[in-house]
């Protein structure tokens, strides 16, 4: 073992002789969020989670090993498929969690998970993936669908939770944002520096598969929740107009809406287990990553199985991907401007192993350390 792996472990076992506490906004799927969620569980197995909602379900076995403390909410019929209907309650539910002792809470949070309250004398690390989605950002793209009255309505709550967010920042001691893009965001709104550590990518599992050639099959792939804001809907109205043949690995409230415009050469295969979905990436011949991301796992999971990415030049993307290396960007959210950059692919020869190589730089083993520096720092 070298000197570098032997600091590694010394930190781990100080922090493993801490009682440490996970908080999590909800448990209602595997994205990118619950992969790093994931990790963490796997560092520190005798840590409990609180969490606003947990759907057992849908869980990968590593989280449901660790033992899962849930708000009132939990109790309402229905409320997996339709907590965003509950937002007013968010902020009561989270200051009503009851935390076990602990030395160190770390949350994980793109929404309250950062506001609970920790227990006296616990350090709170909060590794966020952006300050309060609904809140600050994306409105237009959440609210779209409500009717005018409701939107009225709904415009003053958004602003009170604003002061909310931005009050009960005070209740971290250190946030460690997920990329550049993210920590600026924290500096702009909460008015506290942020480290930057880039999310985990399990590049022992997404790999090219043998051997590492150009794929003879004819499909671009979409890998995403379908929700307003990551914009499938561009993706499918583009490829409704190009012909060309586009698979949808994923899903969410928009799944109806976007099958409903969607013609025989955009397939929707739902919800698919991870072997599935690397296979998928593995034999398209891109993915196409459509919406503005905080950071974007899966555009470096398809990097990993040594895939190019076509994806929106705003936001984590730009942190992700190298146009010299590993994919094309689109400067606007238009069919004509991504139908370009999808052009613009297929008629460069990529490389598989280059862009493998490029994704390694945000393989776990670089997370962890980073991460585990960042939580022992003064």
């Amino acid at each position: 073992m070298t000197s570098l792996e032997n600091n590694l472990q010394d930190r781990l076992d100080h922090l493993r002789q801490q009682r440490i506490v996970l908080a999590h906004d909800w448990l209602t799927g595997m994205r990118g969020g619950e992969r790093v969620l994931e990790t963490l569980c796997s560092l520190f197995p005798h840590a409990d989670i609180v969490t606003l909602i947990h759907h057992p379900k849908v869980i990968s076995d590593t989280i449901q090993q660790h033992r899962v403390h849930t708000s009132f909410l939990q109790r309402i019929p229905g409320i997996h498929r339709h907590y965003r209907h509950w937002l007013p309650l968010f902020p009561l539910a989270v200051n009503r969690l009851k935390l076990p002792p602990a030395d160190l809470v770390i949350s994980t949070s793109h929404c309250v998970a950062k506001s609970v309250r920790p227990p006296p004398g616990a350090r709170h690390v909060c590794y966020c993936f952006t300050p309060m989605r609904y809140a600050w950002l994306f409105h237009d793209e959440y609210l779209g669908n409500m009717p005018g009255g409701s939107r009225l309505v709904v415009k003053p709550l958004l602003a009170g939770l604003r002061a909310w967010d931005r009050r009960t920042a005070a209740r971290v001691d250190r946030f460690v944002a997920i990329s550049r893009h993210v920590r600026d965001r924290i500096e702009r709104f909460y008015g506290r520096p942020a480290d930057v550590v880039f999310p985990p990518v399990n590049t022992d599992y997404w790999t090219p598969g043998e051997p590492v050639a150009e794929p003879n099959t004819d499909f671009d792939l979409v890998v995403s929740a379908l929700v307003p804001y990551k914009r499938i809907d561009l993706a499918v109205e583009t490829y409704r107009q190009s012909g060309r043949r586009l698979e949808i690995v994923g899903t969410g409230g928009d799944l109806e809406r976007l099958q409903e415009h969607a013609p025989p050469n955009i397939v929707f295969h739902g919800r698919l287990p991870d072997a599935l979905v690397r296979e998928r990436y593995r034999r398209c011949r891109m993915l196409i990553f459509p919406g503005e991301e905080d950071f974007g796992i899966v555009p470096l999971e398809a990097q990993a199985c040594g895939r190019p990415v076509v994806a929106y030049a705003r936001g984590g993307a730009l942190e992700t991907i190298d146009p010299a290396i590993s994919g094309v960007f689109f400067d606007r959210q238009t069919p004509a401007a991504l139908a370009a950059a999808v052009e613009q692919c297929l008629e460069r020869k990529w490389q598989s192993e280059a862009i493998r190589h490029h994704a390694l730089r945000f393989a776990s083993a670089v997370f962890i350390a980073d991460f585990l520096e960042a939580l022992v720092a003064e």
